[in-house]
């Protein structure tokens, strides 16, 4: 008779570790080892997706930037938004007690799966909130082609 080595918590590590996974994948800022410094640990920044009838509709939080340091593309239907936060020049004769606010590149990006009007896409940028608006293409109907078995 063969001895069988049973090790009855291998099943439980497997599920700890996607367990894990999960919080650190979705829940980035909640390592409170790390240093709070989002932009530059490249977590994202929040933002609010709408869709209505005749729009997309996005509003993200980038308080304190410049509109010239912020970009924004749409291709191949990823509208990207990435920018860059400049550290200020450090003062002379001034030492600084704590410093929170983050500096660095970010990028964030989000499918659109909806037809958009290129030609019509805006954006603003007005009190540390930029609002995106993708006005949406007219639905066109698809064309049902039946094939015949042979």
């Amino acid at each position: 008779m063969d001895l069988i080595r049973r090790e009855p918590y291998h099943a439980l590590s497997g599920i700890q570790s996607s367990i894990n996974r999960l919080f650190e994948d979705n829940f980035p800022y909640l390592n409170l080892n790390a240093p709070m410094n989002l932009f530059s640990q490249g977590a994202s920044f929040p933002v609010d997706i709408k869709d209505t009838r005749e729009a997309v509709l996005i509003k993200a939080d980038l308080p304190g930037m410049n509109k010239e340091d912020i970009k924004i593309s749409l291709a191949d239907n990823v509208l990207t938004i990435r920018g860059e936060r400049k550290k200020e020049e450090k003062e002379e004769g001034t030492d600084y007690v704590r410093v929170e606010r983050s500096y660095g590149s970010f990028s964030r990006s989000f499918t659109v799966d909806v037809p958009v009007k290129e030609e019509e896409m805006r954006a603003r940028y007005n009190g540390g909130i930029l609002e995106i608006t993708l006005p949406k293409e007219k639905a066109s109907r698809r064309k049902v082609t039946n094939i015949d078995i042979q």
